[in-house]
């Protein structure tokens, strides 16, 4: 668990609004903001070199033989030394391809005074977060709320970003709903030197190329191979259980080399609950098992805050499950593997079933000749839903609780091995992720896992406990998202809903959550 936020400036940021790099105590507001990621107001570090570079790091460690800091989100410690030590050593070996060399999860800024060079750089799938505004005078933090704290950064919407996400329900990188910040691209890197950013691409989902290589012998027992050794590196760790394969398949590989907490989440009033079928699972095991049970009212009394966290409206009203199961597992664990990435690596949707139907090649895949149509809907999948919208919101709303997630299923080398198999070891006829369930069958045997997912009422809510709420923040005259509708046109659909005439609860929440955003996100 880890927080970066800093600046690096100089004299060649003379035409910006922020032309200088600001004094180190400014950073400490941005600090305060990522505190929930760790991060403190006692670690910052400032440097001034010859040339006028000015460059402040926040949690950093500092090599002052070398003349390298590092300010680290993500790693694992060594025995003898930390993370971050053990990076600036990689670093001093491979210099700016050390990234080729990094395994899970990271994010990281590294200040090399030598060649008064800033280095940022992200994880291949995109699992930790760093955002960027400016160029001249750079400023970067691991969440937004970090970066709007800073001085000169202002907080305005991007109306193109908001269409985006009206379109989408979540932003597409590398923009977000700010004005002037952008994120860094998943299995990027970006170096700063003099005044000039570049930002170099070291990964990209290998989905995107033909298939050409041919995996030697059984495909199915390097898999669980591979999954097993990206779960022993995460442990020790608690698992979130649903009554699904991916998690299923996780519990039963991390039960081999420790006993394991796992934490479930359900809502009242669903029929279609999970809760049973984890509890079943945990038994089976013999995990140490935690469960909660949401109600409209946990709605109302987590929705705001877990925006604030998110940084963006929640695209789904499940994410509030998310965000409480984080809240209880942070309890009595410091860090929880999930599934996340397994349907978007290994072909789990229904849409993967006939790709060629539902899923179509879009200019920006950039996916060339002889791809097939499952490789490229995973690749587009890969390269933005998964890391825009899937990890942005794990990562946000574990975080809120300082609780770490990581996923064993984005281990880059089993994405990889994946990416060398025959479309239909992913996709068999009607069965997807044909692979994990053939290693899940010694495993699991009789138990026969199910995904079924959150059935949420949001709906019935809006015309029920959250109707109030609803109306307060869509009729209001100071409504702010009724500028992105025409007002008589949200009415009526306000109406057609609260009367039970038809069902608009996707357009309302989508509304709803950009109201909540704008009132708390924007506002200092």
């Amino acid at each position: 668990m880890g927080a970066l936020a800093g600046w690096i400036g100089g004299p060649h940021a003379s035409d910006e609004a922020c032309a200088e790099a600001p004094d180190e105590a400014a950073l400490l507001p941005a600090l305060e903001a990522l505190a929930h990621r760790g991060a403190t107001g006692e670690g910052i570090v400032a440097f001034q070199t010859d040339g006028g570079q000015r460059v402040t790091l926040g949690q950093p460690y500092y090599d002052a033989a070398a003349g390298i800091a590092v300010a680290l989100d993500g790693g694992h410690a060594f025995e003898g030394s930390s993370p971050a030590a053990a990076l600036v050593r990689a670093y001093r070996r491979w210099d700016q391809q050390v990234v080729h060399h990094l395994r899970g999860a990271f994010a990281f800024a590294l200040w090399d005074a030598g060649r008064e060079r800033l280095m940022l750089a992200r994880d291949r799938l995109g699992e930790k977060p760093l955002y960027l505004t400016g160029e001249r005078t750079l400023f970067f933090a691991s969440e937004v709320k970090a970066l709007l704290r800073m001085p000169g950064v202002r907080a305005e919407a991007e109306p193109a970003a908001v269409r985006a996400y009206l379109a989408h329900r979540y932003v597409p990188g590398p923009r977000t709903l700010v004005r002037g910040i952008r994120k860094l691209a998943p299995g990027s890197y970006a170096l700063w030197q003099f005044g000039r950013v570049r930002e170099v691409r070291y990964w990209s989902p290998p989905d995107a190329k033909p298939l050409t290589a041919k995996v030697e012998g059984d495909a199915v027992a390097r898999f669980t191979e591979l999954l097993e050794d990206a779960v022993k590196l995460h442990l020790p760790a608690g698992l979130f259980l649903s009554g699904g394969f991916d998690s299923a398949m996780l519990a039963a590989l991390a039960c081999r080399h420790a006993r394991i907490k796992t934490y479930s989440a359900g809502f009242a009033g669903d029929r279609a609950s999970e809760l049973a079928r984890a509890k079943t699972l945990a038994q089976h095991f013999g995990t140490e098992h935690h469960e909660i049970t949401l109600c409209a009212s946990d709605v109302i009394a987590r929705l705001a805050q877990a925006i604030r966290h998110r940084d963006a409206p929640l695209s789904r009203p499940s994410d509030l499950a998310l965000y409480a199961l984080a809240c209880e597992a942070a309890r009595s664990s410091h860090a929880v593997m999930t599934g996340e990435g397994a349907d978007e690596v290994l072909g789990g949707y229904r849409r993967h079933v006939l790709p060629t139907l539902l899923f179509w090649q879009r200019p920006e895949d950039n996916a060339p000749p002889g791809v097939s149509a499952l490789r490229r809907a995973l690749y587009a999948e890969q390269a933005s839903w998964l890391p825009d919208n899937v990890l942005e919101r794990a990562d946000r709303l574990t975080m809120a609780a300082s609780l770490e997630a990581r996923a064993p299923f984005l281990d880059h080398r089993l994405v990889e091995f994946v990416a060398m198999l025959p479309d239909a070891q992913r996709v068999r006829g009607l069965s997807t992720k044909w692979i994990l369930r053939r290693a899940a069958r010694p495993l699991l045997r009789e138990l026969k896992p199910r995904k079924g997912g959150f059935v949420i009422p949001a709906g019935a809510w809006m015309r029920g406990e959250l109707r109030d709420f609803l109306i307060d923040h869509l009729r209001a005259g100071a409504s702010l998202a009724r500028a992105y509708y025409d007002p008589q046109a949200l009415d009526r659909v306000l109406d057609e809903h609260l009367a039970g005439k038809r069902n608009h609860e996707t357009l309302l929440w989508t509304l709803l959550n950009l109201e909540i955003w704008h009132r708390n996100c924007l506002r200092p």
